[in-house]
């Protein structure tokens, strides 16, 4: 081989490398996560929010500082979502397993066209007993970002976020009822 070849395959592969190791996204991840709960965010300090306004199925407003006391976990989805689609059995059962009255499970969906919407998706899907919850004109958007759907947002009893995830998330994992259950031994 010349050496100009020599030289200019070493160069070449010097600023590959030097290229995927300028990038973090770019490296092999050491650690692969081994259920989709991994992915939830929990936050090293509880963080304060304001109050978050939506309505329920009769049109009355509720509020998140309504449910200070008890452990919050608030998921925003829509029926044009497919991942939230994904997500609804296994919010389901995650509600079912948690049990305890000091757990409340708001399905928020941020449809336009709100509960007309809602209601023929959930008949047409046969979704039965799934109560969602609606903010059609995303006013949640000031405090929870909701750019990416599904999103969930776990608070603690003082009504401070403590852990968020935004992307599916596999709810009837073991894990996941694990997490729910530690935020509401914390007293």
């Amino acid at each position: 081989m010349k050496p100009l070849s020599i030289l200019v395959a070493f160069l070449t592969l010097t600023l590959a490398s030097a290229g995927v190791n300028a990038y973090p996204g770019m490296q092999p991840k050491t650690e692969k996560p081994q259920s989709s709960v991994d992915r939830i965010t929990q936050l090293d300090e509880p963080f304060a929010i304001e109050n978050v306004v939506f309505t329920d199925a009769d049109g009355k407003e509720l509020s998140v500082d309504s449910f200070k006391g008890k452990v919050v976990m608030i998921n925003y989805w829509a029926t044009w979502c497919p991942p939230c689609i994904r997500e609804i059995p296994a919010l389901k059962k995650l509600e079912q397993s948690v049990n305890d009255d000091d757990f409340v499970f708001l399905p928020v969906s941020i449809d336009l066209e709100g509960k007309a919407k809602v209601d023929q998706f959930l008949k047409d899907y046969q979704i039965g007993e799934f109560h969602s919850y609606y903010d059609p004109k995303q006013s949640s958007g000031s405090v929870f970002p909701l750019d990416v759907i599904p999103a969930s947002f776990i608070l603690n009893r003082k009504g401070e976020l403590v852990a968020f995830a935004r992307t599916y998330i596999e709810w009837d994992d073991p894990k996941a009822l694990q997490l729910i259950q530690s935020y509401l031994n914390q007293k």
